[in-house]
């Protein structure tokens, strides 16, 4: 018996565009994400930070998607958008709660839990490991004018169609078949 390949990442179907650095202090890329970045543990999102995104970025994005859920479409875990062009770093935790160390502006949209903040890593028990990919989009406008109860696929698109460059940082997450 063969192993199915894995699905896509989300940006392998859009528009190329030039990368930038991003990295964390919680997640490293290519490891595993900590019980606190897991829905059922402390469901905090990351620690991130970026650099060398092109001067002419006027804001950013920063989302988070599991392309190995078994939904036929993948989860969105995060979409944050509308951070000023001066914003290099989220705390800890920026995702949820409060909302600590989010600038004036910035826009929770809905991801597919239902709710406007940041939705930790569950995939069923045993169903193997999970990416989730953690992407800040450099963007050549101030805003995406886009509420926040916009569908996850139509800011996925707006941000492929716009991007001037991308940072991706993936880390895999997995709950053993004999937990529930």
């Amino acid at each position: 018996m063969t192993t199915p390949a894995r699905p896509p990442l989300p940006f392998d179907f859009m528009r190329p565009v030039p990368s930038f650095t991003l990295l964390s202090a919680d997640v490293a890329d290519g490891g595993r994400l900590g019980p606190e970045q897991a829905y059922r543990g402390g469901n905090r999102s990351p620690q991130l930070s970026w650099s060398g995104f092109p001067p002419e970025t006027k804001s950013f994005a920063v989302t988070c998607f599991d392309p190995d859920a078994p939904t036929g479409c993948g989860w969105w875990h995060w979409q944050l958008t509308d951070l000023p062009a001066g914003t290099t770093e989220l705390p800890a935790g920026a995702g949820g709660g409060g909302f600590p160390g989010l600038p004036a502006g910035a826009v929770h949209g809905r991801n597919d839990y239902g709710g406007n903040d940041f939705g930790g890593a569950a995939p069923p028990p045993g169903h193997g490991p999970h990416r989730y990919v953690f992407a800040v989009h450099a963007l050549p406008v101030e805003s995406l004018g886009l509420a926040a109860d916009t569908p996850a696929a139509v800011v996925s698109g707006t941000l492929g169609f716009l991007a001037l460059a991308r940072a991706v940082l993936v880390a895999e997450y997995e709950v053993p078949a004999d937990q529930d």
